[in-house]
């Protein structure tokens, strides 16, 4: 694997960045705006840091103040300082939720700088890196062919790219993980094929273009390389894409059933220097779905206020919502979360709820907002929602989907009451087997109550005087466990003996030799209900994994 050549770049004049294109591009998941006292049209000429040791600011500059507190009087100072020196912007920690101070809004107000707040979930190193790749981007100048493409949808910057060099196109990250793909209805390769279906590159692929040194040139080349066709791979064309100094991912186009344009080279050009600005905003609007799912994270769990969740999500703090649990089983191959927290937005969006997923181990959370203002309304949303998630789920991951409906609540504040239930009834559903998928707790209150008994019980084993102890060690020395099935099965069917055997695959007068003998060897007395509830209850701790039985001495 060899790299075959890279094609010359162009020249293009850049537009003058300003401070609204440079927020567009970062959105909120890093800055938040304080106060703006001469709008957000002034010019930006850079990023630098507040050093108090180093006089001198630049002008034009959105100033990073590492350290100052936002309610200090340094931090007045600052801006002040700031204002004489021409600063755009000055950029604070957050320190806390609640407003600016009213100095310092005054302060900035009298020197004409803006403020804004770094996201709590980015760091200052990387607000900096962001910052300029982002102040580079924004002052790319835009092909007319691409420059009709709303900021942030990459799909639509591959189909369009694709439209213009006449090939497949993908566009993927540092990882070669897909964040984009054209909708080409061409032939395409199985290479690409495999890679979209699976949304990254496969692993061995980019093993071997590791070892042969591809992804050092492609990052360390400033321009398009071509890679000629070989074998069943067509010939391709690769890009790096670039802002400032710093590389965010990569563009790859492949030719499908015909051969590219002429200009595809300048065309790839032009779409990574576009790409750029989409890209520098993915990175941000991700991490704002990050904040938001934290903070969602946080209130669920009880260690976070619903005033986070309201301000990042943009809930309203009253009104009805709900939680529901999502548990996904064993899915084949496994469950992708990114694709199941999609799937889970889409579908909710759908329905006209406005949704917050929160992704755990085996399934997630999803939280429900807009709910009617009615509550009996409210549940029957919340259950049809249930049921149609659970159905085109189980489709999309090939396994049984199961939904714990959570109580409908009347306020943000209120969601974890309603998470609770939620987890019980899908804990319950999962327990209980069946073919029941949807429920709310109240439906499965049977289930619910059993499960809470063996946790009470967690960690009892069966005394060894009782007959299912003595079954237990019976069973072991035997080298199975057929004693025990069969009286669990003949439990669970009330003593029907037929039914029984339907289900154990024998026949009746061979169950009833087997319920003879076990009862023998174990000295159940199955006509004593108390003797039955015990045994039935010892099973059920035993299949739950509440701990060995001891045997007898």
């Amino acid at each position: 694997m060899t790299v075959n050549g890279t094609l010359g770049p162009d020249d293009d004049t850049a537009s003058e960045p300003t401070l609204e294109s440079l927020l567009s591009v970062m959105g909120t998941g890093a800055l938040e705006l304080c106060v703006a006292p001469r709008g957000l049209k002034v010019p930006v000429a850079g990023v630098t840091l507040f050093d108090p040791l180093e006089p001198g600011i630049p002008p034009g500059q959105v100033l990073l103040a590492v350290g100052i507190d936002p309610q200090s009087a340094l931090a007045v100072d600052c801006v002040r300082d700031a204002g004489r020196a021409g600063t755009v912007a000055v950029v604070f920690g957050r320190g806390g939720t609640g407003p600016a101070p009213a100095a310092l809004r005054a302060a900035a107000e009298d020197a004409g700088t803006a403020v804004l707040f770094r996201t709590a979930w980015f760091s200052w190193t990387k607000l900096m890196a962001e910052l300029r790749a982002g102040l580079f981007s924004v002052g790319l100048p835009a092909d007319p062919a691409l420059a009709g493409v709303a900021l942030g949808d990459l799909n639509a910057l591959a189909d369009a790219t694709a439209a213009l060099v006449g090939g497949s196109v993908t566009v993927e990250d540092m990882e070669s993980r897909v964040l984009a793909y054209s909708s080409t209805e061409e032939d395409v390769d199985e290479l690409r094929r495999r890679t979209i279906l699976g949304r990254r590159v496969p692993q061995w692929r980019v093993a071997a273009m590791q070892e042969a040194g591809f992804f050092r040139a492609l990052w360390g080349s400033g321009d398009v390389i071509h890679r000629p066709e070989h074998g069943e791979n067509p010939e391709r064309l690769v890009v790096a894409v670039r802002a400032g100094g710093e590389v965010l991912g990569s563009i790859w186009v492949a030719a499908a059933g015909r051969s590219l344009a002429p200009d595809a080279a300048d065309t790839l050009r032009s779409a990574a220097r576009m790409a750029a600005v989409h890209l520098v905003h993915h990175r941000c609007h991700r991490g704002q779905a990050r904040l938001v799912e934290e903070a969602a994270r946080a209130l669920l769990d009880g260690r976070g206020p619903a005033e986070a969740l309201a301000e990042r999500a943009a809930f309203p703090p009253h009104g009805h919502c709900a939680v529901l649990a999502v548990r996904t089983g064993n899915a084949p191959g496994g469950v992708d979360h990114g694709k199941l927290t999609s799937l889970l937005g889409l579908q909710c969006t759908a329905y006209g709820h406005q949704t917050v997923v929160v992704t755990l181990d085996g399934g997630a959370l999803v939280l429900l907002g807009t709910l009617d203002p009615a509550r009996q309304r409210a549940e029957d949303q919340v259950a049809r929602l249930g049921t149609a998630l659970a159905r085109q789920l189980s489709e999309v991951f090939g396994t049984a989907v199961r939904i714990g409906l959570g109580t409908v609540v009347g306020a943000l504040a209120e969601l974890p009451e309603s998470r609770r239930s939620a987890e019980l009834a899908v804990r319950a559903l999962v327990s209980a087997g069946g073919n029941r998928a949807v429920a709310f707790a109240s439906e499965v209150a049977e289930a619910v109550a059993l499960n809470q008994v063996m946790d009470a019980l967690e960690g009892l084993a069966p005394a060894p005087e009782t007959p299912v102890a003595r079954l237990v060690a019976l069973d072991a020395k035997q080298g199975g466990g057929t004693l025990l099935e069969t009286l669990r099965v003949h439990l669970d069917h009330f003593g029907d003996v037929p039914a029984a055997a339907r289900v154990l695959g024998v026949h009746a007068n061979s169950l009833r030799y087997r319920i003879r003998r076990l009862t023998e060897l174990s000295g159940i007395d199955l006509r004593d209900p108390d003797a039955r509830l015990l045994a039935h209850l010892q099973l059920r701790l035993l299949a739950h994994g509440g701990g060995e039985a001891e045997r007898p001495g």
